[in-house]
């Protein structure tokens, strides 16, 4: 996968030479091709996070069980990890990432995740890598995953395996932006399936998506894992949504 993200880093290069992966102003070339500019504007949250759901929380909240907003949720992950809020430029770069594309532009976000997270991640040992993944509809009509290229990216920060096809979404399911609150949990019930060559039993899984609303997707994909023998599922999301 290196030589593989070189050889697409260097046609990037050739197409459009040192600039911006987000505003293509000239860049000075280091590991992430995005701006300062761009780094800055991507205001990432100075709140700290809950551990539970990734939702910003005051210094001194009490996080026993979760914040105010998903105690008494029942999730079937550890923890959520987060770059920052869904809102702003990164709320801008997400959803350009989710065009046919934007397969580029994950690859140098998740890059700069994994720089802004590796401590965290770092922390929390995982075994292997796996993506939420999409329908096959909606993957054919958008031509990739962009949970994927996030995956790849933080997979090969952390020298850990990154496994894209051990996970799969054997139901389409309306949209979740579609749903309440409460009816996005009802709406990806026993949407994921593990494959059976899926090597989990005793793994610790980073499962990457690139936003966490209510959770109801992550948990749902963490309950087929854990059903298949997975010991621990954690979440990290490049952004955590506050509707």
């Amino acid at each position: 996968m290196s030589f593989v993200s070189d050889l697409k880093a260097g046609f990037m290069q050739l197409l459009y030479p040192g600039v911006c992966g987000i505003c293509y102003a000239p860049w000075t070339a280091d590991a992430v091709r995005i701006c300062q500019d761009c780094r800055h504007r991507l205001q990432f949250s100075a709140l700290e996070a809950c551990p539970r759901c990734g939702a910003p929380i005051g210094t001194y909240a009490n996080v026993e069980g979760g914040c105010v907003r998903c105690r008494g949720i029942r999730f079937h992950f550890e923890t959520v990890d987060r770059l920052g809020i869904y809102e702003g430029l990164l709320r801008e770069v997400i959803l350009r990432m989710k065009h046919p594309s934007g397969e580029e532009l994950a690859e140098a976000i998740s890059t700069l995740f994994a720089d802004q997270m590796a401590a965290r991640f770092e922390s929390r040992k995982p075994d292997v890598v796996v993506p939420v993944p999409l329908h096959w509809r909606r993957r054919w009509w958008r031509g990739f995953n962009q949970s994927d290229a996030l995956a790849w990216t933080l997979a090969e920060h952390m020298r850990v395996p990154c496994r894209t096809r051990w996970l799969r979404r054997i139901r389409a399911t309306p949209k979740q932006t579609a749903q309440t609150p409460s009816g996005r949990f009802e709406n990806v019930r026993n949407a994921f399936a593990a494959r059976s060559f899926a090597d989990l039993a005793g793994k610790r899984i980073l499962l990457v998506d690139d936003v966490l609303t209510t959770g109801a997707t992550c948990s749902e994909a963490a309950r087929a894992l854990r059903q298949a023998g997975a010991q621990t599922v954690m979440v990290a999301v490049l952004a955590k949504s506050q509707s």
